[in-house]
C-alpha cells in the first residue's frame, strides 16, 4: 500500500500544507490572549524554549511513526507497533482530530459570520454594543450552524480532491494570503498613535511575571499550537516522500507556526494598546475586544477601520480553514482506507458527522439543559475532553512509544533519513523524547487537572 500512496508534489508545497495544518485559530487567536495573560515578551520567550525542548521532538515522533507506517494514523501506529496495544494512541489521535473538527468548526463559523459583519457595517457600536451582538448571535439556534457548513464544506471540496489536487494546491494558494493579510494589518496597527506600547510589551520581557503557570501555560501552548497529537502531522507525514528530511522539516513547520502566533501578537497589541484596551482581555479579546478597538483605532478613518476589520476576520477564516483541512483529512483518511471505500465517501461521512457535532455544540451555548454536561455546555465539554485529557495523554503516549518501544534502528533510520541526514543530533532527539518530552507533558496534564 505504501508504494501507492499519494505524496506531496513538491517541497513547497509540503511544508505549507504541514504548516497550515499546524497555523490555526490557536496562533492568532490563543497564542495573543496567552501573552496578554503571562506577561508580555518572558512568556514568548519560555514558549519558544518549548517549541525546541518539547514542539520540535514530538512533532519529528509523530513524522517518525507516520512516514513509516504510510497509511491513516490508526493504521500507522499499529504497523510500527507489530499490531500491539500501542495502536490505540493512533486510534486515540484519530478521534481526538474527529471531535475537535466538530467543536472547531464552530468558532470557524464565527469568523465567516464576522466577515459578513464587517462587509454589512454591523460590528460599529461601543463595546456593550459588541458584546451584545456577539452573545445573540452565538446562542442564536440557527445562524452559527449555518456558517459552520459553510466551512465544513469548504473543507469537504478540498479533502476529495486528494493530497497534491486538493490539500497541497489549496495551502500554496492559502498560506502566502494568510502571510500578506497578516503583514498588512500588522503595518497598520503599528502606525496607530501610541502603538509603541503594544510593541513594547509583547518584546521586552518582565521576568517577574514568570512563575509556574506561565511555564506551564507556555508548554501547553507551544503543543497546541503546534497540532501535536491530534493524528494531523501523522497523517500529513504519511505523504511524505523517503526523501523528505523530517528534521529540516519538523524545524521549518516549527518557525513558519512561530512566525505567524509572533506576528498575531504584533497585530493585536498596537492596536489594542493604542486605545488603552487591557492586553490580558482573555478568550474575548478577537471577537468581543478587537470589534471595538478597530471601531476606535481608526476612527477618523471609518473606511481604514473597516478594511482592516474585514482583513482581519478574513485572516482567521484563512487560518480556521487550513486546521480544518489537516484534522478532516484525519479522519478521512481513516474512514477510506479501514472501511475500504472511495474517497469521496469517506470525506462524506466525515462532513456529515462533525456538522451535526458542530451543530450540538452550537445550540449547547443557548443555555439549554439537556445539551450540558458535569455542569459545563457541549461546547466546552469537547474542549476539556480534547484539549485537557486526549491531547496531553495522546502526546505522552507516543513519546513513551517511540522512545522505548520502536525499535531504536527503526526510529534512527526515519530520523536520519537513510543516511541523507547527519546523525549527531540523534542522541539528543533520543533524550528528549525519552525523558523530557514525556516529563513536560505529565506536567502540563497535571496542572491542567489542578493536580499541581
Amino acid at each position: 500500500m505504501s508504494d501507492k500512496r499519494a505524496n506531496f508534489g513538491s517541497k513547497l508545497g509540503m511544508i505549507l500544507a504541514t504548516a497550515g495544518g499546524a497555523v490555526g485559530l490557536g496562533n492568532v487567536w490563543r497564542f495573543p490572549y496567552m501573552v496578554g495573560e503571562n506577561g508580555g515578551a518572558a512568556f514568548i520567550l519560555i514558549y519558544l524554549g518549548c517549541v525546541l525542548l518539547l514542539g520540535i521532538p514530538c512533532m519529528v515522533s509523530e513524522f517518525i511513526i507516520g512516514r513509516h507506517g504510510a497509511s491513516n494514523t490508526y493504521r500507522a501506529y499499529a504497523r510500527v507497533s507489530g499490531g500491539k496495544a500501542w495502536k490505540f494512541v493512533g486510534l486515540l489521535g484519530v478521534l481526538t482530530g474527529f471531535l475537535i473538527t466538530g467543536y472547531y468548526a464552530v468558532v470557524s463559523g464565527w469568523c465567516l459570520q464576522y466577515i459578513y459583519a464587517s462587509v454589512m457595517g454591523e460590528l460599529h457600536g461601543d463595546s456593550l454594543f459588541v458584546q451584545n451582538y456577539f452573545t445573540t448571535f452565538s446562542t442564536n439556534p440557527v445562524r452559527p450552524i449555518f456558517w459552520l457548513s459553510v466551512i465544513l464544506l469548504t473543507a469537504h471540496f478540498v479533502i476529495i480532491h486528494g493530497v497534491r489536487g486538493g490539500i497541497e494546491r489549496a495551502s500554496k494558494l492559502l498560506m502566502p494570503t494568510l502571510f500578506i493579510l497578516l503583514l498588512v494589518i500588522v503595518v497598520a496597527s503599528c502606525l496607530l498613535p501610541g502603538a509603541s506600547r503594544g510593541i513594547d510589551f509583547l518584546l521586552k520581557p518582565d521576568f517577574g511575571k514568570v512563575d509556574q503557570g506561565v511555564f506551564l501555560g507556555a508548554l501547553g501552548q507551544s503543543f497546541y499550537s503546534l497540532s501535536i497529537a491530534m493524528g494531523c502531522i501523522c497523517t500529513y507525514a504519511s505523504y511524505y516522500s523517503r526523501q523528505t528530511n523530517l528534521l529540516a522539516s519538523a524545524i521549518q513547520v516549527s518557525v513558519v507556526d512561530t512566525m505567524v502566533a509572533i506576528l498575531a501578537g504584533l497585530m493585536i497589541f498596537p492596536a489594542a494598546f493604542s486605545v488603552g484596551v487591557n492586553p490580558d482581555s482573555g478568550p474575548s479579546l478577537i471577537f468581543i475586544t478587537l470589534p471595538n478597538v478597530f471601531n476606535e483605532a481608526f476612527g477618523s478613518m471609518p473606511v481604514m477601520g473597516w478594511v482592516v476589520s474585514l482583513m482581519f476576520y478574513g485572516l482567521l477564516s484563512l487560518a480556521a480553514l487550513t486546521s480544518l483541512m489537516s484534522l478532516h483529512e484525519v479522519s478521512t483518511s481513516f474512514f477510506y482506507e479501514e472501511l475500504h471505500i472511495s474517497r469521496k465517501k469517506g470525506a462524506v461521512i466525515v462532513t456529515v458527522s462533525t456538522i451535526i457535532i458542530g451543530a450540538f455544540c452550537s445550540l449547547s451555548l443557548g443555555g439549554k439543559d439537556y445539551l450540558r454536561v458535569a455542569g459545563m455546555s457541549l461546547f466546552d465539554a469537547f474542549d476539556f475532553v480534547t484539549g485537557q485529557i486526549f491531547l496531553p495523554v495522546g502526546g505522552f503516549l507516543t513519546c513513551v512509544f517511540l522512545g522505548w518501544f520502536v525499535p531504536k534502528k527503526v526510529v534512527r533510520d526515519e530520523f536520519t533519513n537513510w543516511g541523507t541526514l547527519s546523525a549527531r543530533f540523534f542522541g539528543i532527539f533520543l533524550f528528549l523524547v525519552r525523558f523530557v518530552c514525556p516529563l513536560a507533558i505529565l506536567a502540563i496534564f497535571l496542572h491542567q487537572l489542578n493536580v499541581i
